[in-house]
């Protein structure tokens, strides 16, 4: 039993990580200028990803007869209340938004890599679900640091 209610923390533990996401780069798009539609799409295709990831991680708790999470993590309001902060003073640029998504994008990866950790004990479908939503974390992660290195 130990092992499913540990699979249930590790699964629901992501939940929150894809629901700061989700909210975070909600609210990137939001802080973005007109002319950077682009970007907004861009934000808004991860976005995406992160539902998706939702849907797949709550189904894999329930079927383990678990609770699937709805919030977010207290570390995800904090990075949302520091982008509102740093908008606040340095304006909208799209580079500084970038450079806050990527510090975000930093915290999914580790989430990520922690919840692959051996001692998690994680049943090998569990394995296979959250490598697989490893992979397009880190392609969205890669994404937004190019375009923050093209910003200049």
């Amino acid at each position: 039993m130990e092992t499913l209610e540990k699979s249930v923390e590790v699964l629901n533990d992501l939940i929150e990580i894809n629901n700061d996401r989700i909210a975070g780069f909600a609210d990137a798009a939001n802080d973005l200028e007109p002319e950077d539609d682009d970007l907004k799409t861009i934000f808004h295709q991860i976005r995406d990803e992160s539902r998706r990831n939702v849907l797949e991680l709550g189904r894999a708790v329930y079927k383990i007869g678990g609770e699937a999470e709805a919030g977010l993590s207290s570390s995800g309001t904090l990075h949302r209340m520091w982008l509102d902060i740093k908008a606040t003073f340095n304006g909208h640029d799209s580079k500084s938004v970038l450079e806050e998504c990527e510090r975000g994008e930093d915290a999914v990866k580790k989430a990520y890599q922690d919840a692959m950790n051996s001692d998690n004990g994680l049943p090998p479908e569990f394995v296979d679900l959250i490598s697989r939503q490893q992979m397009g974390i880190i392609a969205a992660h890669n994404q937004i640091k190019a375009l923050r290195d093209s910003e200049g």
